[in-house]
């Protein structure tokens, strides 16, 4: 992947990649296939699998919050944005570091925090419904605001893939949890990407979640506003982070099959839901 720096001086065109934090993705098949890719990339990766089984051994409590509006998240506790520093930002960042150091990928593992590489603010808090009324939990989370794009940029020119994943610093340099969708809107409205493939454990966005042949293979954001209107926890924060960025600056979005043996080629290739 040598020659990116003249590359980025030209305004070529780059990738991000998002994986998914399921154990069902084929990280061996992503490092194989991104071997191959000669772009500047760009890389944020999720670990809930990871981080759920290692609060369960910890006994540490997972707790899922629903807003007002209908988005679930995770209460970021003291205890549990532990949890989420070591699957994350350790054990899952490093492996698939690992992954693609064997496939000559000159990856560097990062969390949003090391050298303010994503910077955020705080939440104020979650409104929740809770019976009748509505209650404010406060927690360890936060969005993107700022990416440190010196640190990102220096990287890509010399040849090398940022590996990113939370946590991220809020404004006061404290570390706090984000959503890695949010990151990934956060990183190309910075760096402008071309094409934003997210790997999933799914053949890509489907008609009846029950039903892997209802795939969806093209969308516009209008389809997106639309099925975020009719979602509701997880798919409906994904949804809105992918009308979010479209709405900010354009790209082609592609979400493909983490499971498969060539997962980046074949969405690459289209296999999946294209997003334009």
């Amino acid at each position: 992947m040598g020659g990116i720096a003249e590359r980025l001086d030209q305004g070529v065109s780059m990738l991000i990649l998002k994986i998914g934090g399921g154990r069902g993705i084929n990280i061996e098949g992503v490092a194989q296939d991104l071997a191959t890719v000669s772009e500047p990339v760009i890389v944020v990766h999720g670990a809930n699998a990871w981080r759920d089984e290692l609060a369960a051994k910890l006994g540490v409590a997972v707790e899922v919050v629903s807003s007002v509006r209908g988005y679930d998240s995770v209460l970021s506790t003291e205890a549990s944005l532990d949890v989420l520093m070591m699957a994350y930002a350790g054990l899952r960042n490093k492996r698939i570091v690992e992954a693609f150091q064997r496939h000559q990928i000159r990856a560097v593992g990062l969390s949003g925090l090391d050298g303010r590489s994503i910077q955020g603010r705080r939440n104020s808090g979650i409104q929740c419904p809770q019976g009748e009324k509505i209650v404010i939990r406060r927690d360890l989370s936060g969005k993107p605001r700022q990416v440190n794009a010196e640190l990102l940029g220096l990287l890509l020119s010399h040849g090398y893939v940022p590996v990113l994943t939370v946590p991220i610093s809020d404004e006061n340099g404290f570390a706090i949890s984000a959503d890695n969708d949010d990151v990934v809107t956060a990183l190309h409205a910075t760096f402008r990407a071309t094409t934003i493939v997210s790997m999933i454990e799914a053949p890509g966005f489907l008609k009846d979640a029950a039903d892997p042949s209802s795939l969806l293979p093209h969308l516009s954001r209008r389809d997106l506003m639309d099925l975020e209107e009719r979602s509701s926890g997880r798919m409906k924060r994904k949804l809105h982070a992918f009308v979010r960025l479209l709405q900010e600056h354009p790209a082609r979005i592609i979400l493909g099959d983490g499971r498969r043996a060539h997962p980046f080629r074949d969405a690459m290739s289209g296999r999946g839901t294209v997003i334009e």
